[in-house]
């Protein structure tokens, strides 16, 4: 259980950082997906849309890790931060008003990501009701 407030996760198909943080530290982990391959490309005359299945497991996996977060930013470069919120939607909803965004990261490195996340926070927090 970590003792920080916020958290961000940066999630592909193939794995999820995750940080719980205050203005002075961060705690990392990374979560792997159990099917990391899925660079999958539709070619042309094939039957079905060239997706692989979403790795349930490895989201199920990603939203527990956020369940002592009182305040969460999703990132990612592709769709799978999109695949994440859905699979929370569906199947774990308490955790649903703790995220507070959605938003597309390329690749920063581990530093970058707490960095934008302090930023990210600082302004965020101060937009919210202290009430809550």
């Amino acid at each position: 259980m970590s003792e920080h407030y916020h958290a961000i996760v940066w999630i592909d198909h193939q794995q999820a950082r995750l940080f719980h943080f205050d203005a002075e530290a961060a705690d990392r982990e990374v979560i792997r997906s159990h099917s990391p391959e899925r660079h999958i490309h539709h070619k042309a005359n094939s039957i079905g849309s060239g997706h692989a299945a979403q790795d349930r497991h490895f989201l199920h996996e990603v939203a527990l890790a956020l369940h002592d977060a009182g305040a969460v930013v999703i990132t990612g470069p592709g769709n799978a931060k999109q695949e994440l919120i859905k699979y929370i939607e569906h199947h774990d909803p308490q955790l649903l008003p703790r995220v507070r965004g959605v938003e597309t990261l390329d690749h920063p490195t581990d530093g970058a990501l707490v960095a934008y996340a302090r930023h990210y926070f600082r302004s965020s927090d101060r937009m919210r009701s202290q009430r809550e």
